[in-house]
């Protein structure tokens, strides 16, 4: 029999399991669950010739740093409890990988296939209309950004929208990130959760003693990794991660899974998606129409990238990876993660590892209240430096310093700004997280660890705000 799968209360179960780590008394603990603004709107839009009603979300649930954060969906499985989880979650992941917001999620319930760019655009302009008449929307208020089913196109949307209605506002762009360059975006966003992904789990696979545990040597070289979902997130998790070394065997999508014990070319796989609209019938790998089997393969790293509760009590017990990499928010349930924990399975949760989406995010809001994008300022001066030098190395040893070994020494970008901050986030938070669980031998794993953090960063902000009377 199937579990009656609940996102919300897996989460404060999550939290529950923590609470008990920490000094906080029970009554701020339950002021950090709950969700302290919850939204629900119908709008009309006109489609085609009739008028549509459409259900839709914005959940902020802690106010205990401002702006909010968080992406919106657009699928026709949201409902309120699905957004109040996830809002949730950016509360305590903005907190694992310290990033000053408090947590958001919205959505729309819709599904995007079924509309033309025409219509999508009047109802994300119509959502966002209705979150400015509320003030759920806002530089210093509440900061959207994608989510499944949306992306740039949308953001575009959204701050052309708030602009337009909010032209004294000097940091408007600042409303929404995950917007294109032109627009005030910022270099690596679109990447930012898959290789965040990558960041984590090569962090976590440098410590020899986890890795003996589980019968793995370090390092992410040579692993064979199995990704759930080949969307913007498992794309670029599977092509960094192929890009240093591990092997990606599996790739399973709605339609069906693909599994090739030698290697499956990422980059190839995604070209033959783009051109015929599936991942069905590629040539180069063995067709599975039950995706869900592809995830019970055997495989070093297992990473469901889809959404939530997709390893559940009922398939747990035949998952076969010995690292689980959560990249969707909520891929585990409660009772499927006290299996695997019983069978020994490493579990990187989805708080820590996919917050490089959020990470880069805050990168971005702060580019856009600076007004100046990462290394303009500096860029051709760390080139003359770096040239200077290479000049003085050829003058001194009489070696002459090719061309290439010159380009490699040169100013940091935008780009590379981003992702050295990136990493950098992941690997910090990560020892903090490994450190909690190391100093609480009952502690049953990293995302206990990871809650603890959360909630000991969140309750000291509470306790220093206090009660207003």
């Amino acid at each position: 029999m199937s579990e009656n799968i609940k996102f919300f209360q897996n989460v404060q179960t999550y939290v529950d399991q923590a609470a008990g780590f920490t000094k906080f008394p029970k009554g701020l603990i339950e002021q950090i669950k709950v969700c302290n603004a919850v939204y629900q709107i119908n709008f009309p839009v006109k489609i085609k010739d009739k008028i549509q009603v459409f259900e839709a979300y914005r959940v902020q649930h802690s106010h205990h740093r401002l702006p909010t954060k968080g992406g919106i969906r657009y699928s026709d499985m949201v409902n309120q409890d699905e957004v109040m989880a996830l809002a949730a979650l950016m509360t305590y992941k903005c907190a694992v990988v310290n990033v000053p917001f408090g947590g958001a999620k919205g959505g729309i319930k819709i599904n995007p296939k079924q509309f033309t760019e025409d219509e999508l655009e009047r109802i994300t302009r119509r959502y966002t209309f209705e979150l400015i008449k509320k003030g759920f929307i806002g530089p210093a208020l509440d900061v959207p950004a994608p989510d499944y089913g949306t992306g740039e196109r949308e953001m575009s949307w959204i701050v052309d929208t708030y602009m337009q209605f909010n032209q004294q506002e000097i940091n408007a762009s600042a409303c929404v990130t995950g917007k294109p360059i032109g627009q005030g975006g910022v270099h690596g966003r679109t990447e930012a959760t898959g290789r965040g992904i990558f960041y984590g789990l090569k962090h976590a696979c440098s410590f020899a003693d986890d890795m003996k545990k589980i019968g793995l040597e370090t390092g992410i070289e040579g692993k064979s990794v199995i990704i759930q979902g080949f969307g913007n997130v498992g794309y670029y998790a599977a092509k960094v991660m192929e890009e240093n070394g591990a092997v990606i065997v599996g790739i399973a999508e709605y339609e069906g899974g693909l599994y090739n014990p030698k290697g499956i070319d990422v980059e190839d796989l995604k070209k033959y998606q783009l051109e015929n609209k599936t991942i069905r019938n590629y040539p180069k790998a063995k067709f599975f129409k039950d995706s869900n089997f592809l995830m019970e393969h055997e495989c070093d790293i297992l990473i469901p990238a889809a959404l939530e509760n997709q390893i559940t009590k009922d398939n747990a017990p035949r998952i076969k990876a010995k690292i689980i990499g959560e990249g969707a928010n909520g891929p585990i349930t409660p009772n499927a993660e006290a299996i695997l924990t019983q069978k020994g399975t490493m579990i990187v949760p989805d708080m820590y590892l996919n917050a490089g989406g959020v990470t880069v995010s805050y990168f971005e809001w702060l580019k856009n209240l600076s007004h100046v994008s990462f290394g303009r300022l500096d860029h051709r001066h760390q080139d003359d430096a770096y040239n200077k030098i290479v000049d003085l190395i050829e003058t001194n040893t009489g070696r002459k310093i090719s061309q290439r070994e010159r380009d490699s020494l040169h100013g940091a970008s935008e780009l590379d700004i981003v992702r050295s901050g990136l990493e950098d986030t992941m690997i910090n938070s990560y020892e903090n997280i490994r450190d909690i669980l190391k100093r609480h031998k009952k502690m049953s794993g990293l995302r206990t660890a990871a809650y603890v953090d959360a909630l000991n960063k969140i309750g000291v902000t509470y306790e220093r705000m206090g009660v207003f009377p």
